[in-house]
């Protein structure tokens, strides 16, 4: 029984890694292309738009591994079933129940490994390859934006609470982190302007704070004059530097460079934390940390979706046609995943639940299949 399950996982992790090449260089191919329209904008070469597309395969790899498992999965069992294999297996003594686990164990293993894809290797990948188109281009992240960047951050006192609230406009941000024309708008608690601070140029400083230059600073001081009503006097000055303590980090403002779903999950709870600290909206950021938790899972859901296609006859369909219903439950599992995220957002439905539907509903279908071939046979 332990050769017919090697046999078996050998054939289909075999499967998985052809379909997956083969993914792989049609998108590597189609975002060849598109960036050939960015060449010669700027220093942006030949080398920098193949830098960049072979960079942006481990995110490929991550997004596309639910689908190769299926399809891969469906071509293996399926050249099992039109050679008569599966059936000898099958009068060998491997049921339904020890092929199912045989499959799980394989989508564990997978899912395992394209979450640490999804974690550390695309979002680092990503980040490098924004960084260096932008850089070859001559571009900057907050310089595609006509008024900038603008954030918001808070000041704590030791309980807790909000002292001082902060609107951070970044003119521009540039790929090896360094901020330009940065404007700081001081509020106290009563929501009153104390202060603004321009700087030219910001370094950061481990762990909070960033290193101003050249700065312009003009604090708002309350004056009373006998029993007058308050007047405001502006003290302005110039330090050649000022030392800016803040809760932005350039890990922050590296999610600028990324797509929410391209993120590791670490990053996405860091700044999910940092917008519900500052009462902004982070829904989206939500969203996309559900589904990092979720997404890998759908590896072992896809793979029992595959089973029930090798106790089809030969006569139920060849290899192709089997592989074709799987590429198109694959593209269905792939719009799903995008519908009820996006209807999550929109319903503010809770994230797992938005995120898990499509996964859930994939794994009733496996087991609904299996019953009915089942029955069938």
């Amino acid at each position: 029984m332990r050769t017919l399950r090697g046999y078996l996982g050998r054939q289909v992790v075999a499967a998985l890694v052809f379909v997956l090449f083969g993914f792989l260089a049609l998108f590597a191919f189609f975002d060849f292309i598109n960036e050939l329209d960015d060449v010669g904008r700027g220093g942006y070469r030949l080398q920098h738009a193949l830098a960049f597309v072979l960079l942006g395969l481990p995110a490929h790899v991550y997004e596309l591994m639910p689908i190769v498992a299926l399809i891969g999965t469906i071509y293996a069992l399926a050249q099992f079933a039109a050679n008569s294999e599966f059936t000898a297996m099958r009068a060998a003594g491997l049921g339904r129940r020890q092929a199912l686990v045989t499959v799980a164990r394989i989508g564990l293993v997978i899912a395992i490994l394209t979450a640490l894809v999804g974690e550390v290797v695309s979002p680092a990948a990503e980040r490098l390859a924004q960084q260096l188109r932008l850089s070859a281009i001559g571009a900057s992240v907050a310089g595609q934006f006509r008024s900038g960047l603008w954030l918001k951050d808070s000041v704590r006192g030791s309980g807790g609470e909000v002292e001082r609230l902060r609107f951070v406009n970044i003119g521009e941000l540039l790929p090896d982190g360094t901020l330009r024309e940065v404007r700081v708008f001081e509020f106290d608690a009563e929501m009153r302007l104390s202060e603004i601070v321009h700087a030219r140029v910001a370094h950061y400083a481990p762990p909070d704070a960033w290193r101003l230059t050249d700065v312009d600073s003009t604090r708002f001081v309350e004056a009373r004059v006998g029993a007058d009503a308050p007047v405001l006097h502006a003290e302005q000055s110039r330090p050649a530097e000022l030392l800016w303590k803040s809760d932005l980090t350039p890990g922050l403002l590296g999610v600028l460079l990324v797509q929410p779903d391209r993120m590791s999950a670490l990053s996405l709870y860091r700044y999910i934390r940092h917008l519900q600290e500052n009462r902004q909206n982070s829904a989206q950021y939500e969203i996309a940390l559900a589904r990092k938790l979720v997404y890998p899972l759908a590896v072992i859901v896809m793979m029992a979706l595959a089973l029930p296609f090798a106790y089809l006859q030969a006569r139920a369909g060849g290899i192709g046609y089997k592989v074709f219903a799987g590429i198109m439950l694959g593209i269905a599992f792939h719009f799903l995943n995008g519908l009820f995220s996006h209807l999550g957002l929109l319903n503010t439905w809770p994230p797992l639940l938005s995120v898990s539907i499509p996964s859930m509903g994939a794994f009733a279908l496996a087991l609904g299949m299996l019953a009915w071939v089942d029955r069938a046979r």
